[in-house]
């Protein structure tokens, strides 16, 4: 048997609409495990926001920030921080159209200023957190893998041209996730198979949404859940039943994992 590298997105993949796995999942898991593939997590959250999930869920493997952080056996060997310059310019920038902006360090985030409090109360509480508290010093005192900007869709596109060493990735329909121009999900996982020696025929990737375009069109298999929207299936080459349905568990059934 050859050993395989599986990753799984958190947000309507690992996790149901409940915000809680499933059995058939953890019981995947625990089967990939046993048979001695890599698996880890792969998602737009940062460690402190994972940290439940990596627990419940027995990972010690894990991409985080959309690929800007990867960790290997609890130990981080990967870091894609963002443009320190440019952050600075996009934050007055922001400040001008008063659109709500946070920056995300590995195990904290922080608001860079006040607007748009409810639409950051909105998308933050949608994975049960609470609107971050405003620190103006957080960028200088941490590392920052990532940022948050709150507006809706009617703003998509307005930064990508001045601001090209980000790109900008809608998570919620409130939020986007801003992050370096050169990383993605994919690039990381990439960047892991290398590193332990694993084909990239043999990466296997799980997700929803639209970080996980990138890992599903580039992995050897990539694996849609069945609640993705139809533009996101189509760059997987299997599509599963839904997130509250065993997506997981018949998905790896189907590819005879477990």
């Amino acid at each position: 048997m050859r050993r395989k590298l599986f990753a799984f997105d958190i947000d309507g993949t690992l996790l149901g609409t409940d915000r809680q796995p499933l059995e058939s999942t953890r019981e995947a898991l625990k089967s990939l495990r046993q048979q001695g593939h890599l698996v880890t997590i792969a998602t737009g959250r940062s460690r402190f926001m994972a940290q439940d999930i990596i627990l419940d869920l027995d990972f010690s493997n894990y991409v985080l920030c959309n690929g800007a952080a990867a960790f290997l056996d609890h130990e981080q060997y990967y870091q894609n921080l963002l443009d320190q310059d440019e952050l600075h310019r996009f934050a007055s920038e922001v400040e001008k159209r008063e659109i709500g902006l946070a920056y995300v360090g590995l195990d904290d985030v922080k608001k860079n200023n006040h607007h748009r409090r409810a639409q950051m109360v909105e998308a933050m509480g949608s994975i049960d957190f609470e609107a971050p508290e405003y620190d103006v010093n957080f960028q200088k005192e941490n590392d920052v893998y990532q940022a948050l900007a709150f507006y809706d869709d009617s703003a998509d596109g307005m930064f990508d041209r001045e601001f090209s060493k980000f790109r900008f990735i809608r998570w919620h329909s409130e939020s986007v996730d801003i992050v370096p121009n050169n990383g993605s999900k994919a690039a990381t996982l990439l960047n892991l198979a290398d590193r332990v020696g694993i084909a990239r025929e043999d990466i296997i990737t799980f997700g929803d949404g639209e970080n996980d375009r990138e890992m599903l069109r580039e992995a050897g298999i990539g694996v849609a859940m069945g609640n993705a929207l139809p533009h996101i299936q189509k760059e997987a080459k299997i599509v599963t039943d839904t997130n509250d349905n065993d997506g997981i568990w018949k998905a790896l059934k189907e590819l005879k994992a477990i």
